[in-house]
């Protein structure tokens, strides 16, 4: 049951991007087509899971033990940083027509505060199950982590699908492009506000 409010909350309730404001470069830049959202959602998601299993490690075995938990933030960086040229590497040789689409906004995921911001977010907060806060296991970061990535591809992806939608549409000359684009935003996060009391 754990492990299902976990999924909902960050899927739907506490949006990486459309609650939680994280993660918002790429979700403006790469949300041109649906295609390309859904190949950065795939990547983020990647990373984002091992990302946040490796800093859990890394956390609870080695910065805790040693007394050197003000190292967090450049530890994490470093092991985002890894993981994405690894992701850049193995993306140029499956498919080097999304690692073309992708462009710049491929290096972009070192500095996406959202794979950053999740992996803090598990070894530093509290979460509250029957009514008794605790720290996630292993496993339920993971699987947070997971489920924050599928929110991020969730919103990107929908995003997308909407600014496809906007191209056809008779948009007023001066709500053309990003100002189109910024008010549909502000409209899904608010679509998203509804499962604020599901969990």
């Amino acid at each position: 049951m754990e492990y299902i409010l976990i999924i909902i909350s960050a899927v739907f309730v506490n949006n990486i991007v459309l609650s939680q404001f994280l993660g918002v470069c790429p979700f403006l830049g790469v949300s041109n087509k649906v295609g390309t959202a859904a190949g950065m959602s795939g990547a983020v998601t990647f990373v984002m899971a091992v990302a946040t299993l490796v800093t859990y490690i890394l956390q609870n075995y080695v910065l805790i033990p040693l007394g050197i938990e003000f190292m967090q933030t450049v530890t994490f960086i470093v092991v985002i940083a890894s993981l994405v040229q690894m992701v850049e590497i193995i993306m140029k040789k499956i498919s080097p027509s999304l690692y073309q689409a992708l462009g710049i906004f491929l290096p972009l995921i070192t500095t996406n505060c959202a794979v950053l911001g999740v992996a803090i977010l598990v070894v530093s907060k509290e979460f509250t199950f029957g009514g008794e806060p605790a720290m996630l296991n292993m496993a339920q970061s993971v699987v947070f982590a997971i489920a924050n990535a599928i929110g991020f591809g969730l919103a990107m992806i929908l995003f997308a699908g909407l600014r496809e939608q906007l191209d056809l549409a008779n948009v007023p000359k001066a709500f053309k492009g990003m100002p189109i684009a910024l008010i549909t935003a502000g409209i899904l996060a608010l679509s998203f506000m509804g499962f604020a009391g599901l969990v």
